[in-house]
């Protein structure tokens, strides 16, 4: 599996995943000398090409300089996720789009979520663009892979996790107290949260639309939901 860009790899150097080797742009300064840096600390093999072989390496050309390779992603146990008081899980369902998947990644690993739930069809999976788009996220947050959704949420239910659909027709987001064991449920592209999952969920949670377009993207909307729960464990800690 490659890994593409400078903030991907240096976040990749800061795991503990087995990199094979590192391709690294000649004349390496700034960002790719710090990478360097890393590299030598963890024993990892560093090659020095040319930018034209990093240029075959990556169609998109999108490698700013460096890549690494590794072993192929390794998803956690849904399981072995959170059980925390305050513990907060993302799923995904029926997250198509790569882009999408890796900004939340992103979004989950900066609000502090313990895993993202991924279905093992009918979504995106990690992968390479996956992990570059989320900025290196990916390398730090569990995710799970699940052979149903709805099965997931009814294992989560019976940890003790609130589990909530993101959805237009919803209650209001600002006006729920999204405190203790949360699980927050993200919908696809086209047709958000199915309608089965949503009937497993404890509640659809709707956030307030004021201008002429009726929906946000999936990763916009996780973002502020997440932050809402990140608010009310603040509140929540500082009595």
């Amino acid at each position: 599996m490659k890994t593409e860009g400078r903030n991907a790899v240096l976040e990749l150097l800061k795991t503990d995943k087995t990199i094979e080797k590192i391709l690294l742009e000649k004349g390496a300064q700034g960002a790719l000398g710090r990478i360097f840096a890393e590299a030598r600390k963890r024993g990892v093999r560093v090659q020095f090409v040319d930018r034209a072989a990093l240029d075959r390496e990556s169609p998109e050309k999108r490698h700013q300089g460096v890549i690494a390779y590794t072993t192929d992603f390794v998803y956690a146990d849904l399981l072995d996720m959170g059980g925390g008081d305050d513990s907060l899980i993302v799923l995904c369902d029926g997250v198509e789009d790569v882009h999408n998947l890796g900004s939340i990644l992103r979004v989950a690993e900066c609000a502090g979520a313990d895993g993202v739930v991924i279905p093992k069809q009918k979504g995106a999976s990690v992968t390479e663009a996956v992990v570059r788009i989320s900025a290196g996220a990916a390398e730090h947050i569990p995710v799970a892979k699940v052979s149903s959704v709805n099965a997931a949420i009814e294992a989560l239910q019976a940890r003790g996790y609130w589990v909530y659909a993101l959805e237009a027709d919803g209650e209001p987001l600002y006006e729920t107290q999204l405190t203790g064991k949360v699980a927050l449920v993200v919908g696809g592209e086209d047709c958000g949260v199915h309608r089965l999952t949503r009937e497993k969920c404890d509640k659809t949670l709707s956030i307030p639309l004021m201008g002429k377009v009726n929906s946000l993207n999936a990763s916009v909307a996780l973002g502020i939901a997440v932050y809402e729960v990140v608010r009310a464990k603040l509140q929540k800690s500082n009595g």
